[in-house]
C-alpha cells in the first residue's frame, strides 16, 4: 500500500477529488467454462473459440466462450463478465433452471447456418446433413429473441457436429425425449421425500411468492370448494370418468348439473366430439351458470340430447332462466388464422430490422391482424358477460372439440366477472381448470415435438395479451404485474412443468408410467411421475424475485414487496385509489373524451354526443346499452370489469414483443449510439448532482453507505481511476433485469427512461417498492 499525491479538481468535477490508495489488487482467475447442469441433464456436444455476436456493426463488443449443447439446452459460458455495476449484486433476480446465455431446446423456433465464403445459409432439421463448414450459426427463438453466434476461431468439425446437435435436439421425436422426463426422474422420490420443493404424494398444488395454496383440479375436493365457492349448489362432482373410462382430453373429475345422473352421462357421452360431456365453468352469483362442451356429431341425436343438457341446466338456475347457446367457431378466427397472424407479428419484430420496418410499422401491424383478433376476442367476452351479468341466462360455449376458442373466451369471461381471477392464485387456479385440466393441447399448441405447423397455435398466447389488455386500463384491479405475464410465457418453453407439457392429463399420466418402467424407477401410490407445476414459482426464482409478481396498486389485497433486501407484506385500502380510474389518461369521471368516443362499426363503445339532448342512436343493440350504462358509472376494480374496445385502446405488448429491440424503447426514437451517449452523460449529471450535495454537507442517500453503487443508471459513467476494458451492456436475466440479452446493445431501463423523460430517479427495486407506500 501507498498514498498518492493530492488530485487536483479536473474538468470532469469541480470538486476536490476523494483522497484514495491504490490497491494493486490480483487479476482473478480465468474460470474453467463448464456448463452448469440440472440433475438428469446430459452434454451432447460442445465447441470451444466461439463468439457471440452482441454489436451489430462490429465485433469488437462480442463475446468469446464455448458453445455447448445439452438435452435440455444451449448454453453459451464465457470469461468476459458484465460489469459490476450491471451484476447480479445490483440485479438480484437469476432463473434457478437457466444460467445468463442459456437457451431451452423447446424455446428454438429455427435453426440457420451460415457459411460467408460460399455465401450459402441452409435451416437445419432433424437428422439432416450439413455439407458446408458453418462459420455463423443463428437462432431464431420462440420468445422472439435472435441470436448469433459466430465460429471463425472454431474447428470446422467440432462447428458443425455442434450445430446438427442443436437442430436434432431441439426437435424431439417422442414426448419421453422432452427433458422434463429425465429431469423428473432423476429428482424422484423416495416415500416420505419432496420433488423440488412439491410433494409429490399430496397432489394439491405449488407454492407461490406468498406462500399460498394453488388449487390443480385434480382431486373432487378442489371442485367442491369452487362449487361452495361460486355458490353452485345445484352442480356436483362427477368421478364417472377416473381412470380415464369415457373420455381421455377430460379430466378424472368435473362438475355437472345436479339433475343429469350419470348413466345418462355415460349414454350421452358417445355423441360428443371426444366424448366432451358438457363440463360447467363458473356460476354467478344471479344463479347463471357459464357451461362449455364439444358438438353433438350425430345429427339425428343432437336436438334430443341438447333439449336434455339445456333443461338440466335451466333447472341448476334459481329463476329457471333460458339457456343462450354459442357457436364459437362460427364468432371468431379459426386456430389457423391466428397462427397467421402471429407469424407475421413475428416477422415485423423479429426477422426484418427495426430500422427498415419504421416508417411502415402501423401499416405492417394492422395487416398482421394480431391486434384485432385480440378486440374481438374481448368483445365477444364482453357479449357472453351481458348474457350471464345483464340478462341472468346461463351461456353455453360450443365448438367442434371445446379445446381451443372456449379456453380462451372462457377464462376472459370469469376474469371480467369474478375479482378472485385477478388475484396471483385466483389467476393460476383459472389456467389450471380452464387449460389444463380441460385439455388444451399444449404439446400440439406449442410444438414442442416440431411434428406439424398446421397444429400448432399460439392461443394461450393470445389469452395473456388479453389479459394484458385489461391489466394496462385496470392496473389497480389485478394482484399481479407484466412481469408476471410475460415469466408465465416463457415458462412454457421451459419442458420441465407439467403444465404446458402434454395435451391432456391422461396423457401425463400414461406417458410417465411407460418412462418410469423404462427407468425401472419406484412409484407411489398413484403409480405416476409427479412432474411439478409452474405453479411452484420457487423452482425458477427467489421470494425477492417473486415479489416482481405483485402489482402494488392492487386494491383490498394484501400484497409483498422488497424493502432493504427483504420481503414485506402490506395492505392498500380502497380509499387511497380514486374510483374513478380507468387506467386510461382521456377518460374523466368515468366518461371517454370527445375525441375518444369516435363510433366505430360492430365494437361496444360509448357514444355519448356533446348535445346530451340528442335520442340515442336507434341501432344499439341491448348489449351496447349495458356496456354504456357500465363504462359511465365509477368502475368497482373488485366487481364487474369490462374492457374499452375502440381500436384506440387495444395497445401492443411492448414488454413482450418488443423487449428485445433496443430501438423500440427509445423515447421519441432515434439512433441507439446518440442515445447511449445521452444516457452516460443524463448520469454523469446525477453523480455531480450527488458530489455537489455532499461538498455542501447534504449527503445524498444513494451516498450514505459506502456499499451502494452511487450510478442510478443501467449505462454506467466510468471515473478516472476506472478501466476502460469492457463496455456497459444489461444482463439477459429479461424480464428482471432490464431488456436486453446480449446479442444487441440495450437501452431501456426504468429509472434511465424516466430521467429522460424528466421524472424522478429510483436508486432500485427495493427503493421504489418503499416509495409506493
Amino acid at each position: 500500500m501507498f498514498s498518492v499525491k493530492p488530485l487536483k479538481p479536473t474538468f470532469k468535477s469541480y470538486l476536490p477529488p476523494l483522497q484514495t490508495e491504490v490497491k494493486r489488487s490480483p487479476q482473478p482467475p480465468i474460470r474453467k467454462l463448464e456448463a452448469k447442469l440440472l440433475p438428469g441433464e446430459i452434454i451432447v456436444n460442445e465447441v470451444n473459440f466461439v463468439r457471440k455476436c452482441i454489436g451489430t456493426d462490429s465485433s469488437q463488443d462480442d463475446l468469446w466462450g464455448k458453445l455447448v449443447c445439452t438435452n435440455f439446452k444451449i448454453s453459451f459460458i464465457t470469461n468476459d463478465a458484465v460489469p459490476q455495476s450491471l451484476s447480479l449484486q445490483k440485479f438480484h433476480y437469476k432463473n434457478r433452471l437457466l444460467e445468463e446465455h442459456d437457451i431451452p431446446l423447446a424455446c428454438i423456433e429455427q435453426v440457420v447456418t451460415v457459411n460467408d465464403a460460399k455465401g450459402k445459409q441452409k435451416v437445419l432439421g432433424s437428422n439432416q446433413k450439413l455439407k458446408f463448414n458453418p462459420t455463423e450459426l443463428i437462432i431464431y427463438c420462440k420468445d422472439f429473441r435472435m441470436v448469433r453466434f459466430r465460429f471463425d476461431e472454431a474447428g470446422p468439425e467440432s462447428t458443425k457436429k455442434v450445430c446438427l446437435a442443436i437442430a436434432h435436439y431441439s426437435q424431439p421425436a417422442d414426448p419421453q425425449l422432452l427433458f422434463g422426463f429425465e429431469y423428473v426422474g432423476k429428482r424422484y422420490y423416495s416415500p416420505g421425500d419432496r420433488v423440488n420443493g412439491v410433494d409429490p404424494g399430496g397432489g394439491g398444488g405449488g407454492g407461490d411468492a406468498a406462500g399460498q395454496h394453488t388449487p390443480l383440479f385434480d382431486r373432487p375436493s378442489d371442485w367442491d370448494r369452487e362449487i361452495k365457492r361460486t355458490g353452485a349448489s345445484e352442480w356436483r362432482v362427477c368421478s364417472i370418468n377416473e381412470g380415464y373410462a369415457i373420455s381421455h382430453s377430460l379430466p378424472e373429475y368435473f362438475v355437472v348439473p345436479v339433475s343429469l345422473a350419470d348413466q345418462d352421462l355415460k349414454q350421452f357421452s358417445g355423441f360428443f366430439a371426444g366424448k366432451r360431456i358438457p363440463l360447467w365453468c363458473w356460476n354467478h352469483p344471479n344463479g347463471s351458470a357459464l357451461v362449455r362442451m364439444s358438438s353433438i356429431r350425430d345429427v339425428v341425436q343432437q336436438r334430443k340430447i341438447d333439449q336434455r343438457i339445456c333443461t338440466a341446466i335451466t333447472k341448476s338456475h334459481p329463476q329457471r332462466s333460458d339457456v343462450f347457446k354459442c357457436d364459437l367457431d362460427k364468432n371468431l378466427p379459426a386456430i389457423q388464422d391466428i397462427q397467421a397472424a402471429f407469424v407475421k407479428l413475428r416477422q415485423i419484430c423479429v426477422i426484418e430490422p427495426f430500422e427498415d420496418t419504421e416508417e411502415k410499422w402501423l401499416s405492417s401491424m394492422e395487416s398482421a391482424r394480431w391486434l384485432e383478433y385480440v378486440r374481438l376476442f374481448l368483445k365477444h367476452s364482453v357479449e357472453l358477460v351481458y348474457m350471464l351479468e345483464g340478462k341472468h341466462v346461463s351461456v353455453i360455449l360450443q365448438e367442434e372439440e371445446d379445446r381451443d376458442l372456449s379456453c380462451v373466451i372462457s377464462s376472459l369471461v370469469q376474469l371480467m366477472l369474478d375479482p378472485h381471477f385477478r388475484s396471483i392464485t385466483g389467476f393460476q387456479s383459472l389456467v389450471q381448470k380452464e387449460w389444463v385440466m380441460a385439455g388444451y393441447r399444449f404439446l400440439d399448441r406449442c410444438n414442442h415435438l416440431k411434428k406439424s405447423e398446421k397444429e400448432e397455435s399460439p392461443l394461450f398466447l393470445m389469452f395473456l395479451d388479453c389479459v394484458w389488455q385489461l391489466l394496462n386500463q385496470y392496473p389497480a384491479a389485478f394482484e399481479f404485474t407484466e412481469t408476471y405475464l410475460t415469466v408465465l410465457s416463457d415458462s412454457m418453453w421451459i419442458p420441465v412443468f407439467s403444465t404446458f407439457l402434454f395435451n391432456c392429463p391422461q396423457q401425463r399420466a400414461e406417458h410417465s408410467r411407460d418412462f418410469a418402467r423404462s427407468k425401472n424407477i419406484p412409484l407411489g401410490e398413484d403409480k405416476t411421475l409427479r412432474f411439478p407445476p409452474v405453479w411452484d414459482w420457487s423452482q425458477q426464482f427467489t421470494l425477492e424475485d417473486q415479489a416482481l409478481f405483485n402489482s402494488p396498486l392492487y386494491i383490498g389485497k394484501s400484497t409483498t414487496f422488497v424493502h432493504n433486501g427483504a420481503i414485506k407484506t402490506f395492505r392498500r385500502a380502497k380509499k387511497y385509489h380514486s374510483s374513478t380510474m380507468r387506467g386510461m389518461p382521456s377518460l374523466r369521471n368515468g366518461l371517454m373524451s370527445e375525441q375518444d368516443s369516435i363510433p366505430r362499426r360492430n365494437s361496444l363503445v360509448l357514444r355519448l354526443k356533446p348535445d346530451f339532448s340528442q335520442l340515442r342512436e336507434p341501432q344499439d343493440s341491448p348489449s351496447e346499452q349495458f356496456f354504456r350504462d357500465w363504462l359511465s358509472r365509477p368502475p368497482d376494480l373488485q366487481g364487474l370489469l369490462l374492457p374499452q374496445l375502440l381500436p384506440s385502446h387495444i395497445k401492443l405488448w411492448k414488454l413482450y414483443f418488443l423487449r428485445w429491440i433496443p430501438e423500440a424503447q427509445i423515447n421519441g426514437g432515434g439512433f441507439i449510439t446518440a442515445f447511449h451517449k445521452v444516457s452516460l452523460l443524463a448520469d454523469e449529471i446525477e453523480k455531480l448532482q450527488n458530489q455537489l450535495r455532499q461538498y455542501k454537507g447534504n449527503p445524498c442517500p444513494a451516498a450514505s453507505t459506502p456499499q451502494t453503487e452511487q450510478s442510478k443508471m443501467y449505462f454506467k459513467v466510468n471515473s478516472l481511476s476506472d478501466s476502460l476494458s469492457t463496455p456497459d451492456y444489461l444482463t439477459s436475466s429479461f424480464p428482471f433485469s432490464p431488456v436486453g440479452n446480449l446479442c444487441r446493445r440495450s437501452i431501456l431501463g426504468t429509472p434511465l427512461s424516466k430521467f429522460l423523460s424528466g421524472a424522478k430517479i429510483w436508486l432500485s427495486t427495493e427503493t421504489l417498492a418503499s416509495e409506493t407506500l
